[in-house]
């Protein structure tokens, strides 16, 4: 799951700076989760350690009765312009002493390499379907590792169109296993549709 809406007036790529919470319509964004899978079998939420994922996952756990856990493996990406604003116009990208970090999009040169995001997303999801042993297990993460872990269980590269991304606020991409076989990955918006692209998620 992607964590819901962030109180982010500054409009800046937050990444993992502390002290980002969710917007009053983030705290909807999660509700409505939670109340769409109240009455699923849920053995275990995990989410990144940020503010944000632990606020989106506090109302899935307390409808199943369970302590929220956390994953330093689900942590959002690391990017060398958090705490900058990146939108197009008026963002940090129009100077030109931030164009070196644009020199390999492929990696990417500007953060945390997507294999590395991959690795330890997919860590993350083996250890929580181990320990909720035919059950369904809720993990809350950020956008990026979300969508490269999908990319790479789907075989596709790594680096993408940012605007190409299926992974809106407080979305689900759901990994269907059949034993230790993946077997689909399903995504839905059961808060709504949101824009998929919102920095710094």
């Amino acid at each position: 799951m992607r964590h819901g809406e962030v109180h982010n007036p500054k409009g800046i790529l937050y990444g993992r700076l502390p002290g980002f919470h969710l917007s009053v319509t983030g705290r909807s964004q999660a509700q409505a989760v939670g109340r769409a899978l109240a009455d699923h079998d849920i053995a275990l939420v995990v989410a990144s350690p940020l503010q944000r994922a632990q606020e989106t996952a506090e109302p899935i756990a307390s409808a199943h009765g369970l302590i929220i856990r956390t994953d330093d493996n689900l942590i959002e990406a690391g990017n060398t312009f958090e705490g900058l604003r990146v939108s197009v116009g008026d963002g940090a990208l129009r100077k030109p002493r931030h164009w070196w970090k644009l020199r390999d999009p492929f990696t990417p040169s500007w953060g945390e390499p997507y294999l590395q995001i991959a690795h330890r997303m997919l860590a993350a999801v083996n250890k929580a379907r181990v320990e909720a042993a035919g059950r369904e297990a809720v993990l809350v993460s950020h956008q990026l590792p979300v969508w490269t872990l999908r990319r790479f269980l789907q075989g596709q590269r790594l680096w993408h169109d940012p605007r190409n991304r299926q992974c809106g606020l407080a979305s689900l991409t759901s990994l269907v296993y059949q034993g230790d076989t993946l077997i689909d990955i399903v995504y839905s918006e059961p808060a709504g549709a949101s824009d998929p692209t919102v920095h710094g998620a």
